[in-house]
């Protein structure tokens, strides 16, 4: 009965973690004209879109010590820099920011490669 529960678990944990949704992580800095820019044009309706309901995002400043479910991620030193993950693997990433159609197209890229996705329309 213990080795069908230990058999159990161990599938959970597997399934669990290989179903985990996807997260736009954006690494940050005080003083980023790119990261306040970023803000500018896309933070405020971010989460309101197909693709920020797809690949929520997740604010991380380059200086803290990273939250232990991404430490595994590099950081790089430019900022902003977005990660796309999917139960705790890297996707893709997005090094700098050169404006809105720079972004979205390469995000939406990015969300293409997640299993089960359709093309999302931005």
């Amino acid at each position: 009965m213990r080795q069908i529960l230990i058999l159990c678990f161990s599938m959970w944990m597997v399934l669990g973690s290989s179903v985990a949704a996807a997260e736009l992580i954006m690494f940050e800095q005080k003083y980023c004209e790119y990261c306040d820019l970023w803000e500018d044009e896309v933070g405020g309706i971010y989460h309101k879109t197909p693709e920020g309901k797809r690949a929520p995002l997740r604010r991380v400043d380059i200086h803290e010590t990273l939250p232990e479910d991404i430490a595994h991620i590099p950081t790089g030193r430019f900022t902003p820099t977005f990660v796309l993950i999917e139960g705790g693997v890297e996707i893709g990433r997005i090094r700098g920011y050169g404006g809105n159609d720079f972004f979205w197209g390469l995000l939406g890229q990015m969300l293409d490669k997640l299993p089960g996705t359709k093309a999302v329309d931005g």
